[in-house]
């Protein structure tokens, strides 16, 4: 009898998205294998970082080095204010120039074409190029022009792609959201309004696909800024914990997961 193939689907959420690296670590130090991976925005920039095969440990170290002077590129406000030619730089340095058909846990990545309004979900082609895609954060990054259309934010669309990774032949879904709206939050900026205007549409969006996964992960990061690179400590060891008070669960689930038979 085989074991169940799992999914992991990581949701976007802006800096706070590094606790997905917490989760991953406790899984992986728990045995639990990740089989596919479908990531929105930040969601799909940790999980091709570790498809490409950045050692757990090298990752943490990366992401408390990650700071906004390296990948902010100030632009002449016109479709958004950073024009993402750094960020995609690091994004193809870290992933040794791959694509994504080349990595070593099969991964896609969503992004929404800004004009059709449809999700586009990569699946090969340039990891750069994706990943810029689908943290293309409307209104603060100008949009991504790829294979003629014009892309942003995969978070616009699909938070958190439990259905991808469906697609993608999972039989277990693991979801990471890590994008709660916090209430009493001090807006004083243009980027804030854009980024909690952003989690109050998904909130409605996101109960639903709690529902399809089979395991939701919670990290609780919404005191922390998902613009600030900083407190990146804090918001992993939060998906650390999230993690391990799930891994009984997904044991469990695992456990009594059987073959559906085929009619």
């Amino acid at each position: 009898m085989r074991r169940p193939k799992i999914g992991l689907a990581l949701g976007s959420g802006g800096a706070r998205g590094f606790a997905h690296l917490g989760v991953i670590k406790v899984l992986k130090d728990a045995k639990i294998p990740i089989d596919m991976i479908a990531g929105s925005s930040m969601g799909a920039m940790v999980g091709c970082f570790y498809a490409a095969g950045l050692d757990i440990n090298r990752l943490y170290k990366l992401s408390k080095a990650f700071k906004r002077k390296y990948y902010l590129d100030f632009t002449v406000p016109k479709m958004g204010f950073i024009a993402g030619k750094r960020v995609k730089e690091l994004i193809r340095i870290f992933t040794h120039g791959k694509e994504l058909q080349q990595l070593d846990i099969p991964t896609a990545v969503v992004a929404t074409d800004l004009v059709s309004g449809e999700k586009v979900v990569f699946k090969t082609g340039p990891i750069a190029d994706a990943v810029r895609a689908s943290i293309a954060i409307p209104g603060i990054f100008t949009p991504e022009k790829l294979n003629g259309r014009l892309l942003i934010d995969g978070g616009v669309v699909d938070r958190i792609p439990v259905s991808v990774v469906k697609e993608m032949g999972a039989d277990l879904v693991i979801a990471v959201d890590v994008s709660h709206v916090k209430t009493k939050v001090e807006i004083s900026s243009i980027f804030d309004v854009i980024m909690q205007s952003l989690d109050i549409m998904q909130m409605e969006l996101v109960k639903s696909r709690e529902y399809a996964s089979d395991i939701m992960i919670r990290p609780r990061v919404e005191m922390y800024s998902s613009k600030e690179f900083t407190n990146i400590d804090e918001i992993i060891s939060i998906g650390e914990e999230e993690a391990k008070k799930n891994i009984v669960k997904i044991n469990e689930v695992i456990a009594q997961w059987k073959e559906p038979q085929s009619s």
